[in-house]
């Protein structure tokens, strides 16, 4: 997925003439407060210091990612599309400096993350919209997101598998969280797979390209989803 990511995203700096300019992206840590600002409840992963917000900006325009491996870099274009991606604190810089990029020239409109009430809208978004497409699906959720398993929870069956091992093994909202090690089996069982943007950080996002409707959430995959052809929910973001 990285090596199609890396072509395309070329292909529109060099279409773009970008990479003759003496551009430089900046990927700072955004705080929680900074990146969701305050929303009713704080059991989210950035609030529990477990991941944080990368921000790219580039010619104004700002892209994110979520990851584990967090800090400061500043760059020139070029060298971040040649960079090596074999951590992911490398890959958190590459995808929101692609999302920035493709925010500053109008390809995708949904780069920076909701905050508030945001997550919570969000949610119940998300319900009416797979019961629109699907009706009374069995979902699969990879990545615990609180607000989504709340309220997908109350109205479908759910599997939910996470990385964080504070939650594995622990019943949230009626619905126990396993390990990624059920991911193949709750694939096998589910209708629809939910699945964090943040798996294309980790590296990992390539495994939900199963034969079954799969939605991609969040921030992190903003860019990413255009270029890759891939189902995006994230209607609050900015």
């Amino acid at each position: 997925m990285y090596d199609i990511i890396r072509k395309k995203f070329s292909d529109i700096v060099d279409e773009n003439k970008l990479g003759d300019e003496e551009v430089s992206v900046f990927a700072k840590t955004l705080t929680p407060t900074e990146a969701i600002g305050n929303p009713e409840h704080n059991d989210y992963p950035i609030q529990k210091g477990k991941e944080r917000m990368m921000q790219a900006e580039f010619k104004g325009s700002q892209g994110q990612a979520f990851t584990d491996m967090f800090g400061n870099y500043k760059g020139k274009l070029s060298q971040i599309i040649e960079m090596d991606l074999s951590n992911n604190f490398q890959r958190a810089i590459f995808i929101s400096t692609v999302n920035a990029v493709m925010r500053q020239l109008e390809m995708v409109d949904k780069t920076i993350h909701c905050k508030d009430k945001g997550p919570k809208d969000c949610s119940q978004e998300l319900v009416s919209y797979i019961k629109k497409e699907f009706n009374k699906p069995r979902i699969a959720l990879v990545g615990l997101q609180p607000r989504m398993l709340e309220e997908l929870s109350a109205e479908f069956e759910v599997r939910v598998t996470d990385l964080d091992k504070e939650n594995i093994g622990k019943q949230k909202f009626g619905v126990m969280i396993d390990s990624p090690e059920k991911t193949e089996e709750n694939l096998t069982w589910c209708d629809v797979a939910l699945v964090t943007g943040t798996t294309l950080v980790n590296d990992t996002a390539s495994a939900f390209r199963i034969d079954k409707p799969v939605i991609f959430f969040g921030v992190s995959i903003a860019g990413p989803s255009r270029l890759l052809g891939l189902t995006h929910f994230c209607p609050f973001s900015t």
